[in-house]
C-alpha cells in the first residue's frame, strides 16, 4: 500500500470517527440544549475537511532511488628506475644529469652550494 493511500485511509477513518462523535454530540445537544446540534455537526465537518485536505496536500515521495557509490580507485605510485650506487649505469646517470657530479665521491653540488649524494 502506498504512503498516500495509507494517509487517505487514516484520514477517512478519523473523519468517520469525528462525524460519529459529532452526530452523537448533536443528538445529545438537541435533547438537552437546543441549537447545539447543528454547530457540533458543522465543527465535525470542518475538522474532517481539514484532516482530509492535510493528508491529500502533503507531498508524496516516490520509492527511494539507490545510487551506488563511486568506485574508490587509487592509482599505484609510479616506479622509477634507479641504478644501484657505484654501478656503471649509476655513473652514467649521475654524470649525464648533474654537471657538478664527482665520480670519486658520488656527490654533486646543488645551486645553493650543498653537496648531495646522487641517487
Amino acid at each position: 500500500m502506498s504512503n498516500t493511500m495509507m494517509k487517505t485511509a487514516a484520514a477517512l477513518t478519523l473523519t468517520v470517527g469525528l462525524l460519529a462523535a459529532a452526530a452523537g454530540s448533536a443528538e445529545a445537544g438537541h435533547r438537552h440544549h437546543h441549537g447545539w446540534g447543528t454547530g457540533a455537526a458543522v465543527a465535525g465537518g470542518l475538522i474532517a475537511g481539514a484532516v482530509i485536505g492535510s493528508a491529500l496536500a502533503s507531498p508524496s515521495y516516490g520509492a527511494p532511488v539507490y545510487v551506488a557509490p563511486a568506485p574508490s580507485y587509487v592509482a599505484p605510485a609510479p616506479v622509477y628506475y634507479r641504478p644501484a650506487p657505484w654501478s656503471p649505469e649509476w655513473y652514467r646517470y649521475c654524470s649525464s644529469r648533474y654537471r657538478s657530479f664527482d665520480p670519486r665521491t658520488g656527490y654533486f653540488r646543488t645551486h645553493s652550494g650543498r653537496h648531495v649524494f646522487c641517487q
